[in-house]
């Protein structure tokens, strides 16, 4: 039999603190995977690849997923065409669109970046004590409940 893990009621103020510190963390830990664990690519354009992956899209679609002007939008993609890792095609339905997908070497480089995002990780997760991985694995099932709500 194992034993029960008490409850603990959070006042108002310490959810309001909880919320604050796991938000900052989160936040933290982001900007530093984005930033320390590649300089290949710039936040953005990794992004703009990820929407890519899965289908093709329009310099519209993406901008509106991205939450940027369609303008901002056209200057991430062209250089991103320029590196090789997109690449344009005329819409068969509307020849007034550009459908935009990966280049193999866009895929590849996708590959790279995640890889090199996952050994950051990874290299601080072997620092953590057996529990403390324990722990973290517990909140990542309670931060994804969070994030899909």
């Amino acid at each position: 039999m194992t034993a029960k893990t008490p409850t603990i009621r959070l006042s108002r103020a310490e959810l309001v603190s909880l919320s604050n510190d796991i938000r900052l963390a989160c936040m933290r830990i982001s900007r530093r995977v984005r930033f320390e664990s590649d300089r290949e690519l710039p936040p953005h354009q990794f992004s703009v690849l990820c929407r890519l992956e899965s289908t093709a899209r329009t310099n519209s679609e993406l901008a509106d997923i991205e939450r940027v002007s369609a303008p901002s939008m056209k200057r991430t993609t062209n250089m991103l065409v320029e590196r090789g890792y997109v690449a344009r095609a005329d819409d068969p339905t509307d020849g007034r669109q550009v459908i935009l997908s990966l280049t193999p070497e866009g895929r590849k480089a996708l590959k790279r970046i995640r890889k090199h995002r996952d050994e950051w990780m990874l290299s601080r997760f072997e620092q953590l004590t057996d529990d403390e991985r324990e722990l973290l694995q517990r909140a990542a099932a309670v931060l994804a409940k969070v994030a899909s709500e």
